[in-house]
């Protein structure tokens, strides 16, 4: 297969024209100086005041002037790596290099042999984990399940200890408890070695959100705060909608998107100069007819292409959102919905894609099967990302010269020199003649997906050594081991 899955460069796609970032980054700008948003977390209203921001304190309003803001912004590292515990599957998230990966909080699991959904367990999470660690064009887990079996103060650690005990990939994740989230620390510290250890190759990152328009509330501002003074990469994404959390224009959404995530970069920066962040975003569309979130709409590819385009303006690694489909089964509309936005962010330079496998039904829903698929159209995007490359051996003249009008290449040594690296080969679609594949069943994507699907789980996976899972197990109380 064609090695085409690891960082490559994007940047072809740009949505907004040089002029367009500029005026962009005016408006932001002035959001941020004139219009400000509210902080709740009591210690971060002090971080801004002490910075040099305008703070209303019973508003909970903070308004930074332009040049602070910069210079704030400034602080922030223009990469951030995200370790494996395998060093091959090492990120390292900036400029315009492309990594894909899952997310989603899905509160349940389509199954496509009955056509129905169930609620997720945790035994899903493990499942996907471990799918995830096999399929070669999906770099990085961000948790995308949610246990509805267990009490909230147990989903943090059980959720973190599934993804590091299942793969040896990058694994990030949001949390819902600040103790959850000390305890996923000081498991992310035992597995790797120290805690020294842990902020020189980082094998986890916490997302804490910032809420669209224009907030920072208490819970994500603290579990900022605590990320960033441990020095734990953090993502701070923000997921405007548009016509209901922002602008119904996509360039208004735009400006809220920057505007909010650039407040969770400044927060972080206040608390701990220099400490890894990502910019982020999961801004999409509205459906005005009920309000509900879009995820397969094109224009959140569009609004993720232009996120990432203003992320390499402020020169801030990005977390974007593309590769969902609002489809609730694995039909057409499954597929063109997830390719047609994970295309956009991939050329337009998205350095980490999330929710690009796996999620279904607005992002509630996952399905085993569509892990499988979707990795087959992730590596097809990361093929149009490598683009053409032109050169003497790309564009063999003398080859050309030699075989003349009405030869042919099929026996050529140039054509066996490149015929595995330059085309992408599938791993999932069929492309025998009809007879062949009547002669082998029949079968739909759906079929071969779930194929591979037991095949994956019915090997050996990754795990842990069995004296760090003890040693979590000991210091860290209700871990379930399944």
């Amino acid at each position: 297969m064609i090695a085409v899955n690891r960082g490559l460069e994007g940047g072809k796609y740009r949505p907004l024209s040089p002029h367009g970032i500029k005026r962009m980054h005016k408006s932001v700008m002035r959001i941020i100086e004139e219009v400000g948003f509210e902080v709740h977390a009591p210690q971060g209203i002090e971080l801004f005041k002490k910075a040099g921001a305008i703070v209303d304190e019973e508003r909970k309003l903070v308004k930074v002037p332009a040049e602070k803001a910069i210079e704030i912004i400034n602080r922030a590292p223009s990469k951030v790596k995200l370790c494996g515990q395998e060093k091959k599957h090492d990120a390292v998230l900036g400029g315009k290099k492309v990594f894909t990966g899952t997310g989603g909080t899905a509160l349940h699991i389509y199954e496509p042999a009955t056509g129905n959904r169930r609620k997720a367990t945790l035994e899903d999470l493990i499942n996907i984990s471990q799918l995830v660690d096999n399929l070669d064009n999906i770099h990085i887990l961000l948790l995308p399940t949610y246990p509805n079996e267990m009490a909230v103060e147990d989903i943090d650690v059980n959720r973190f200890f599934a993804g590091l005990n299942n793969t040896g990939k990058h694994v990030m994740g949001g949390v819902y408890t600040q103790k959850g989230l000390q305890d996923v620390i000081k498991m992310a510290e035992i597995v790797a070695g120290s805690p020294e250890a842990l902020r020189q190759r980082p094998v986890i990152s916490v997302i804490a959100c910032c809420i669209s328009p224009l907030r920072i509330d208490e819970q994500y501002g603290s579990f900022m705060m605590e990320v960033a003074s441990r020095g734990i990469p953090l993502v701070c994404p923000a997921e405007p909608l548009c016509g209901t959390t922002s602008p119904i224009t996509l360039a208004g959404n735009v400006a809220i998107q920057v505007a909010d995530s650039l407040a969770g970069v400044m927060l972080a920066q206040l608390v701990n100069p220099g400490c890894p962040v990502i910019f982020g975003s999961v801004a999409s569309s509205s459906d005005l007819s009920d309000f509900k979130y879009i995820t397969g709409s094109v224009e959140m590819g569009l609004l993720n292409a232009a996120g990432a385009q203003m992320a390499q303006f402020y020169r801030l690694p990005f977390y974007s959102t593309g590769g969902m489909s609002d489809s609730k089964t694995l039909d057409a509309q499954a597929g063109y919905e997830s390719a047609i936005t994970a295309l956009l962010c991939a050329l337009s330079g998205a350095n980490f894609i999330h929710d690009s496998a796996g999620l279904m039904e607005f992002a509630m829903t996952a399905c085993y099967e569509k892990y499988i698929i979707d990795n087959e159209i992730l590596g097809m995007v990361m093929r149009a990302v490598k683009g053409i490359e032109v050169n003497d051996e790309t564009v063999p003249f003398e080859l050309i010269k030699e075989m003349g009008p009405g030869g042919n290449f099929v026996c050529a040594k140039h054509t066996r020199r490149y015929m595995r690296s330059e085309h992408y080969k599938p791993t999932l679609s069929d492309r025998s003649t009809r007879d062949n594949w009547k002669s082998n069943g029949a079968r739909d994507i759906s079929a071969r997906a779930t194929e591979r699907v037991e095949y994956i789980l019915a090997g050996k996976g990754y795990r842990l050594p069995a004296e760090i899972q003890e040693k979590i197990i000991a210091n860290i109380p209700n871990i379930e081991v399944k």
